[in-house]
């Protein structure tokens, strides 16, 4: 299978399992939660756990627990993006192509809808596959969750590049704290994902942490190809706004190394990335190509 044809069957049994664990719609908290999360999006981080856990020989069900599993990253995903779009935090109004959960549903809702879809992606982490047999994969999967979104991974990654943000704050603007930013913000959740996908399979430790070495690098190789698209892309191409780092004066790899430099970091990135991924399927495949479409992508 070529990666057109994987990326639209694994986004399709996203969606499906999207639709089944999310809460049913008619009231004001559900309907903000399937709001954002049923918006569109790539599916990077459940595609990415379902790619790892193809590649590693698992074997899926077909009740669709391992999708389910998989989705549950969409769900927390999801939940960081609602507050990440919030006032207090990058105060956009467009996100997937459309207004931003608040800008819809109001900051109080779309606060409650952020803290709903991260618990319930817990409580799906903690619920699938099923079976006594699948209790320990499901609290490593639980684990390594709870540590890449929590101060050590993504909010913690949030709160540096608040901290770096903005006039006066010079600084903390170097190449180091840009790096470890994108190491915590995006990388946790990615490499996350991608030892999700090896715990699922019933990998090994080794392969496991090959996992997330490979999604670790992916994270910076996405965020590098993120920010030079803030500053070459358009809005109705890319779904969100565009020029805000440069206008929230936010720490960029556009910002430290211009955007000629933030290319050729990105080169690098993806050289180490492929490396990576060879360590998981040895000559270049499903997880290459998904490397190279991280780093070129449009959008």
């Amino acid at each position: 299978m070529n990666l057109g044809a994987f990326l639209a069957a694994a986004k399709g049994e996203v969606e499906a399992a999207l639709e089944r664990i999310l809460p049913p719609a008619g009231d004001p908290l559900s309907d903000a939660m399937r709001y954002s999360t049923l918006a569109g999006g790539k599916r990077l981080r459940p595609v990415l756990a379902l790619a790892v856990h193809d590649v590693l020989g698992g074997s899926r069900s077909p009740r669709g627990e391992v999708t389910e599993a998989a989705a549950a990253l969409e769900l927390v995903h999801t939940y960081s993006l609602i507050h990440d779009d919030l006032p207090c935090m990058d105060d956009d109004a467009l996100r997937r192509g459309k207004p931003t959960c608040h800008v819809v549903h109001g900051e109080a809702m779309a606060l409650l809808a952020g803290d709903a879809l991260q618990s319930l992606g817990f409580e799906i982490l903690a619920s699938r596959p099923w079976g006594a047999a699948s209790a320990a994969p499901r609290a490593e999967a639980v684990l390594l969750l709870a540590r890449a979104i929590g101060a050590g991974g993504m909010a913690g990654g949030q709160a540096l590049d608040l901290a770096a943000s903005g006039h006066g704050r010079e600084g903390l603007r170097t190449a180091e704290r840009l790096k470890e930013i994108h190491e915590k913000k995006t990388g946790r959740l990615l490499a996350a994902s991608c030892e999700l996908g090896a715990v699922l399979a019933g990998a090994s430790v080794e392969k496991r942490d090959a996992a997330a070495r490979f999604g670790d690098s992916l994270g910076v190789l996405f965020q590098i190809a993120d920010d030079l698209l803030d500053v070459t892309a358009t809005a109705a191409v890319l779904g969100k706004s565009v020029g805000k780092d440069e206008a929230q004066e936010k720490l960029t790899y556009v910002s430290v190394f211009g955007v000629e430099g933030a290319v050729a970091e990105r080169e690098k990135t993806l050289e180490r990335t492929l490396d990576r991924a060879g360590e998981l399927e040895g000559s270049p495949g499903l997880l290459a190509a998904l490397a190279e479409y991280a780093g070129h992508r449009d959008r």
